[in-house]
């Protein structure tokens, strides 16, 4: 069956997000979440809109997006079928979240494909700021759209993306490469619907160390992932 989705995190230290809309097949599933600093998690699946340039949610968000070209990414997977992403890091996201104005970065990820049956894959994204003060954003990938080069592992310096070597994750998605990561609070679900089975986890939280390019963190905000999909 064909998979495509627009997910949409937004980062900050005040406060996380991110807002998902999915089709598998004849399948789709919509679905929120926020969560703050303390460790509240606050999640939900109705009222989702997500449109390019904007994100609405009914009473519990709408913001708007500054979005750009992004990164496009076409790969083969491990059973030859195609598969597409774009991935947008650091984009500017402005408005209203659980009654409070938000001036926050973004990262958009957009994908369409005929995955493989079974797909697996850990996942980083987020923003931040370097040493330097400038800004960061990240996208890091295993499992898929991981190939050597032509890759859609990128990290962001003023708004410019540069292709990073392939990235290892822990086992207990508590470190990337050379990012720890220290969680707030965590997404997770496990579906099984027959033809559709997902085991899924997505903590928000925040960053330090070394990007793969280098670059050593001031502060960082953003979500690791470890979906295992039978779809």
């Amino acid at each position: 069956m064909r998979k495509r989705w627009r997910w949409v995190g937004v980062f900050s230290p005040e406060l996380m997000l991110c807002a998902g809309d999915a089709h598998v097949g004849p399948i789709r599933r919509r679905w929120w979440a926020v969560a703050l600093p303390d460790g509240t998690l606050r999640a939900g699946r109705r009222g989702v809109e997500l449109v390019p340039g904007r994100v609405r949610v009914r009473g519990v968000m709408d913001f708007a997006l500054d979005e750009g070209e992004g990164v496009e990414v076409t790969s083969r997977t491990p059973g030859g079928h195609s598969i597409w992403t774009r991935k947008q890091g650091g984009i500017a996201a402005r408005g209203r979240v659980i009654g409070r104005d938000i001036d926050a970065r973004a990262i958009v990820d957009e994908s369409d494909g005929d995955h493989d049956r079974h797909t697996a894959w850990r996942w980083s994204a987020g923003v931040g700021s370097a040493d330097d003060g400038g800004a960061v954003a990240w996208n890091l990938v295993d499992g898929i759209h991981d190939a050597p080069g032509a890759s859609e592992r990128r990290v962001w310096r003023g708004g410019q993306p540069v292709e990073v070597d392939p990235v290892e994750f822990a086992p207990d998605l508590s470190r990337v490469a050379g990012l720890a990561f220290t969680p707030w609070a965590e997404r997770s679900e496990n579906v099984n619907l027959l033809v559709l089975r997902s085991r899924y986890r997505q903590p928000f939280g925040t960053f330090s160390g070394e990007l793969p390019d280098g670059t050593r963190l001031r502060e960082g905000y953003g979500v690791m992932e470890e979906h295992d999909a039978l779809w």
